[in-house]
């Protein structure tokens, strides 16, 4: 029998920072209501930065251009055996659609200050959120032409 090949779950994150606030989705889970970027999972063909964009308007209406790569995550999930390979953009809003329906399970999106992401740590998806915005907010900027996508 030929074993399967070990692979992490490749993820996007839209981080936003307007007036000094972070957008976040409030979402349902597994363990309860989280507070997570608008992120999501890479799709077959797409690039990481059109997924940024897809998932930032699928869960927020917003819509999100990048303007640089935060950094490349890498967060082994406590429960389980799935490690996510999580690559965090910074950009800006560039349009909104109030009509748009969220994805399910998204229950709003929310503009949060970054004092109160740190003192809500226990409502975070993963420890990822706070340490993306902590990264943004510290000036950690990658040029996006460090991603090369053929296809």
């Amino acid at each position: 029998m030929i074993a399967r090949a070990w692979k992490p779950n490749v993820t996007v994150a839209a981080v936003v920072c307007r007036d000094g606030k972070f957008l976040l989705v409030e979402e349902e889970t597994e363990e309860g209501i989280r507070f997570n970027q608008p992120a999501g999972h890479l799709e077959r063909g797409e690039s990481l930065v059109a997924a940024a964009r897809r998932e930032c308007r699928e869960e927020t209406g917003y819509d999100f251009e990048p303007r640089c790569l935060i950094g490349i995550y890498q967060w082994p999930r406590p429960k389980g055996e799935i490690t996510y390979l999580r690559f965090a953009f910074g950009g800006e809003i560039v349009g909104y659609d109030p009509n748009r329906p969220l994805d399910a399970g998204i229950i709003a999106a929310h503009w949060v200050p970054l004092e109160t992401m740190r003192l809500e740590t226990a409502r975070h998806r993963s420890p990822l959120i706070l340490r993306c915005a902590e990264d943004y907010h510290a000036g950690r900027r990658l040029p996006l032409d460090a991603i090369i996508h053929y296809g």
